[in-house]
């Protein structure tokens, strides 16, 4: 009534109620600032407005909305837990999940619970790279890492055609991740601890509704860690911001260090240009400074030259079997 009828006396607002209830009414509204009163002209009875719902309501609403997401997160998270604990006992070697939030808790679980190592196939057909914090995936790769958790990767050199995935691509190799490049991943995978694995059931649903298989021990998830053993021994190590070798003569800077380690792993020189913030005149002088100063022709014979003279030394830089991503993409799997 009072936001129909600003400026109303209790008198006006009675209708069918009391004057007692209609005054315990208005002093409870002005209370809780839903509305305000103020003194009639000449001492006669207060005039009472309703504040404006949307100010006086709004934060109620959105308090009220947002502990009714986190019980929502709650139900999901018991749901996940009560399926998972079912599998378990059911003794089942594969599992299917399906849609993208039953599929992203999952993979965040073995983050959680990986204790020894993580391995993850990404081939250029997953979503862009995006550890994303509110993903919770940059959070539980952080934790890994803390934890000793050894974490390896296998990306397509796709990768680094899209500028923004090839700059994150690039400083997880420089924190010391072990990132491997190669020309084609046959499918998006997730290995935790050699005990679970997951991958997609069709890949080509990701778009639409995804759905992902996880498989634990048996002969197929044997199966499947060879697999992935097999990609990364044949990849390239990504060797980023490698240390200095031991001999003085084969000491380079960061820059040209940062260039050879990215035509190891067979970029071009436009993708290396735009990957550094080089211009491509720039990569392509340096390369021949490279080449000149190693009495190289050809840049095979340069590639031979880095090799023996220690340009790509891993033992100056970082051990390739330390961690690496655990999950680069901001899709489900």
């Amino acid at each position: 009534m009072l936001v129909d009828r600003p400026d109303s006396e209790p008198a006006a607002l009675a209708g069918p109620l009391t004057a007692h209830e209609v005054t315990h009414a208005l002093d409870m509204l002005v209370e809780r600032g839903l509305a305000s009163a103020r003194i009639g002209p000449h001492g006669t009875a207060p005039r009472y407005r309703a504040a404006s719902p949307l100010l006086a309501l709004g934060p109620l609403v959105e308090a009220r909305r947002g502990a009714l997401h986190q019980v929502e997160e709650l139900v999901a998270e018991l749901s996940e837990r009560h399926r998972v604990a079912q599998a378990r006992a059911s003794g089942a070697p594969v599992e299917v999940l399906s849609g993208a939030a039953a599929i992203r808790r999952r993979l965040l679980a073995m983050g959680r619970e990986a204790q020894h190592e993580v391995c993850s196939l990404i081939p250029t057909r997953s979503a862009p790279v995006a550890l994303s914090a509110e993903e919770g995936l940059d959070e539980v790769e952080r934790d890994s890492m803390a934890r000793g958790v050894l974490l390896r990767s296998v990306l397509e050199r796709g990768w680094f055609d899209r500028p923004e995935t090839a700059a994150a691509v690039t400083l997880l190799a420089e924190q010391g991740q072990s990132v491997t490049v190669t020309d084609r991943v046959p499918i998006k995978m997730i290995i935790a601890d050699r005990r679970t694995a997951m991958l997609p059931l069709d890949p080509q649903r990701d778009e639409t509704e995804p759905i992902a298989l996880v498989v634990h021990r048996s002969g197929l998830l044997t199966a499947l860690q060879s697999l992935f053993e097999q990609c990364y021994a044949r990849a390239t190590p990504l060797r980023m911001g490698a240390g200095e070798a031991h001999r003085s003569e084969a000491l380079l800077d960061r820059v040209d260090r940062d260039i050879l380690a990215l035509l190891h792993i067979g970029l071009t020189d436009v993708t290396i240009a735009r990957q550094l913030g080089l211009g491509h005149r720039t990569v392509q002088r340096r390369i021949r400074a490279l080449m000149a100063r190693a009495n190289a022709t050809t840049r095979f014979q340069l590639g031979g030259y880095a090799a023996t003279a220690g340009w790509l030394d891993e033992s100056s830089g970082r051990d390739v079997s330390t961690p690496g991503p655990l999950c680069a993409t901001s899709d489900p799997l």
